[in-house]
């Protein structure tokens, strides 16, 4: 806090006894800074192409040798790749302000937490978000944290699941922001959190909301989860095993049988084997075993993007169709729903234990 001898204005405090050159000093505050996956700035061509460019060459999603990928990614994946992902990002674009779905969402969301913090913790907060990849970058936001005076930052990924290739990734670009502040803040990472009570009950709502809107109760849940090589398991990355358990705590808040949820993962990408069974054959394989009726989730998502706007709606949501299914529900994540904000600050209030209270 402020020295009593120290001089405050509105750009900052000049230190007792300093000399009258001596750089102005702001305010000390902590910082949230909430990091998605990313989203590109438009679904045009070079847009889309420099969005897959950075997301690709991340080695936590693809790790494949730089020698061999890049060469692939440069010259045959990108030349192709953004026409048909812009086509799939213009099918679900927010054209009222021009950005993507995930934008809005968490735009929203943040502003609630925001809401939320401040309430609780007045201006000692400054709450905001950033992206993986595309705008607004980790370091611009890293950046206006530190001018702004945050001495301390929480750093959350929101991903109810850890992976390498979702919180790992996020982290490393946090970290790397770090490295370029002169006056590094004391940083802090927030852990997994798909086993927190508040979380879970805030996903069985949704499902309860759900199915109480439906004619006919569906046949069985489907969580959906975005996938990842199967050898990701095998070098211990715990996604898998996390995955699984909250299901298996959502069955259970639910009270439902073994029968009626199942675990499934979308998003296969390139020739190895991911962890299975994946969503698009599985939806179609019980179409084919009598269920004709079905509902499906996203539970690693926190937000919905064009994993689960275009993927699931419409690729996932065909091969159902096409394999004989009848009805088939989407069920929205969790994105601003209030119960989420109220999970999610629990779980910022936790890690900010020691720096507020």
């Amino acid at each position: 806090m402020l020295d009593a001898t120290d001089t405050q204005n509105d750009s900052g405090t000049v230190p007792a006894h300093a000399n009258a050159d001596h750089p102005k000093v702001k305010a000390p505050k902590v910082g949230i800074l909430l990091s998605n996956l990313g989203t590109p700035d438009n679904y045009d061509y070079w847009s889309m192409r420099r969005y897959l460019g950075e997301f690709l060459s991340d080695r936590r999603v693809i790790d494949y040798s730089p020698w061999l990928w890049q060469p692939l990614l440069q010259l045959v994946i990108l030349t192709k790749r953004p026409f048909s992902s812009g086509a799939a990002y213009k099918s679900i674009w927010n054209e009222a302000e021009n950005e993507s779905p995930l934008l809005t969402i968490t735009k929203a969301k943040t502003a609630k937490i925001k809401a939320a913090m401040q309430a609780r913790y007045g201006d000692d907060v400054l709450v905001d978000f950033c992206m993986r990849y595309g705008n607004p970058s980790t370091k611009s936001k890293v950046r206006e944290m530190t001018e702004a005076g945050c001495q301390k930052i929480l750093f959350f990924p929101l991903y109810p699941q850890y992976a390498g290739a979702t919180s790992a990734t996020a982290n490393d670009e946090f970290f790397r922001a770090l490295m370029e502040e002169t006056w590094q803040p004391v940083a802090r990472t927030v852990e997994p959190y798909f086993d927190d009570p508040k979380y879970i009950d805030a996903l069985a709502q949704s499902i309860e909301k759900a199915y109480q809107k439906l004619e006919k109760r569906p046949d069985i849940l489907v969580c959906s989860y975005h996938g990842v090589p199967q050898r990701y398991l095998m070098q211990g990355d715990p996604y898998h095993c996390q995955c699984q358990k909250t299901t298996r705590l959502l069955k259970e808040r639910l009270g439902w049988e073994d029968t009626e949820i199942k675990t499934t993962f979308q998003s296969k990408f390139g020739p190895e084997e991911w962890l299975q069974p994946y969503t698009v054959e599985e939806v179609a394989r019980l179409a084919e075993a009598g269920k004709k009726n079905i509902a499906v989730c996203a539970p690693a998502f926190s937000a919905d993007c064009i994993e689960t706007l275009e993927e699931i709606n419409e690729e996932i949501f065909e091969s159902f169709e096409h394999a004989g299914g009848e009805v088939f529900t989407y069920i929205p994540c969790l994105n601003d729903d209030d119960a989420h904000i109220d999970a999610l600050g629990s779980v910022i209030e936790r890690n900010l234990q020691g720096w507020l209270d």
